[in-house]
């Protein structure tokens, strides 16, 4: 099998979108967003790039929230996980904009009231960064702990909570 026929039979397309946060690659699978990354994923490598009508979709919708103007994604999203990590990122995307929950509200709301530890690594393999908002989840003292951005993670994390007007505390 040549690199070139890998994308035809996974039926996944790529485009990269720039940010203010740095380079997202943004991936979809033929039913929905897939993956959206800091930068280029090594899982991609032989993902055809193609800029497809959901791709574009997803593109525009991410330049208005990084521009301000849109405050929720509506985009059709392919997750894949474990039992847990779905309820964890199905809770995700229950969290408002300019709204953050910690790592133990989020285990509770799951049904797993002693799972901070087990969300927080849930979060870290969340494959769709941004729409199903990881970043939204803080340290129960309002600290900024854990996010699976590349490089400058915290920064990020930092960057879009105060992008959605969410005052962070000074520790």
């Amino acid at each position: 099998m040549t690199k070139q026929e890998v994308p035809t039979i996974l039926n996944k397309k790529k485009c990269m979108v720039q940010t203010p946060v740095g380079e997202l690659e943004l991936m979809e699978d033929g039913k929905g967003i897939c993956s959206l990354s800091f930068g280029a994923s090594p899982e991609s490598e032989n993902v055809l790039e193609e800029e497809t009508p959901l791709l574009a979709e997803a593109k525009k919708q991410l330049e208005e929230y990084f521009a301000g103007k849109r405050k929720a994604f509506e985009l059709p999203l392919s997750l894949d996980g474990t039992e847990f990590q779905m309820r964890d990122w199905e809770e995700l995307l229950r969290i408002p904009y300019g709204e953050t929950r910690s790592y133990g509200e989020i285990a509770k709301a799951i049904g797993c009231p002693k799972g901070s530890r087990a969300v927080g690594m849930a979060n870290r393999n969340n494959p769709i960064a941004v729409i199903v908002p990881c970043h939204r989840v803080i340290g129960a003292n309002g600290s900024l702990t854990g996010y699976a951005g590349k490089n400058k993670a915290l920064d990020i994390k930092e960057y879009l909570l105060k992008l959605e007007g969410v005052k962070l505390k000074k520790l």
